[in-house]
Order: structure tokens, then sequence, then C-alpha cells
């Protein structure tokens, strides 16, 4: 067998080998990964976000969300799939002098109760729906 043949069987032979090793299954954040930690939000859509505050989402027993914008909220979550919904959502109504809080209070009202895909890849959780991204850094384990 020439050389070149050698070479060429080896080479298919390598990447049938390679083919095996690679998943084509969609690997979702699953509850447990976000129970008990703490988040503090670090970008919207790509621009980093400033605030006297730590803008923070947090993950309890049984997926339950809580966390604060301008206004505080909690809501009982069910993460399916990679998606995360938070139907029943209770949030204080004050209004903040930073329009950026408010907007934010009503973006992300509006993802969890509608729908929003969730990624932990790492320290970083992003929440994401079609219009809208918002990225968080681990911040601690809660007790």
């Amino acid at each position: 067998m020439s050389s070149n043949k050698i070479t060429l069987t080896l080479l298919a032979t390598m990447g049938v080998m390679l083919a095996g090793c690679v998943s084509t299954s969609k690997v979702t954040t699953q509850p447990e990964q976000l129970q008990h930690h703490r988040f503090v939000l670090e970008s919207v859509n790509g621009k980093n976000v400033t605030s006297q505050k730590p803008l923070e989402l947090s993950f309890g027993e049984k997926m339950h969300v809580y966390g604060n914008m301008c206004n505080q909220f909690t809501g009982e979550g069910k993460l399916s799939d990679g998606e995360l919904k938070v139907k029943n959502i209770a949030m204080t109504k004050m209004l903040c002098t930073d329009p950026q809080l408010n907007q934010l209070d009503q973006t992300l009202a509006a993802m969890l109760h509608d729908g929003v895909q969730v990624d932990l890849t790492e320290n970083q959780l992003t929440l994401a729906t079609s219009n809208d991204s918002l990225v968080y850094k681990l911040a601690d384990l809660m007790n």
C-alpha cells in the first residue's frame, strides 16, 4: 500500500472516531444548577449596566425566584427545556428616578412571565428572548 493510501485511510479513520465524540444534543440548564445561587446583572443587550446598588437575581428552593431592579420581585418559577417561566410575579410598584431601571423592571417582568431561555455557563447566567439579553455574573452561594 502506498503512503498516500495509508495517510488517507488513517485520516478517514480518525474522522470517523472524532465524529463519534461530537454530540448534537442540546445541554440545558437544570434547576439544581441555579438553586441557592445569587447573580448580579452585568449587561443588558451587550451594554454594561451601572447602578448604585447591585441588581440581583436569586434562586431558592423549588425554583423560587427573587431579586431587584428598581423594584423588588418574587415568584415561583418553572424551568423546562432551558426555558424559565414565572407566571405569578409579585413586584413592588415604586417609580425610580433612573429611567433605565424603570425600563429594566418592565423588561425582566415580561421576560419571566412570557418565558426566557436560560443558559448557565461557568459563572455567567444569560437570560435571553428574541428581543433582549440580560447577562448576570455569579455573586455567591446562598445559605
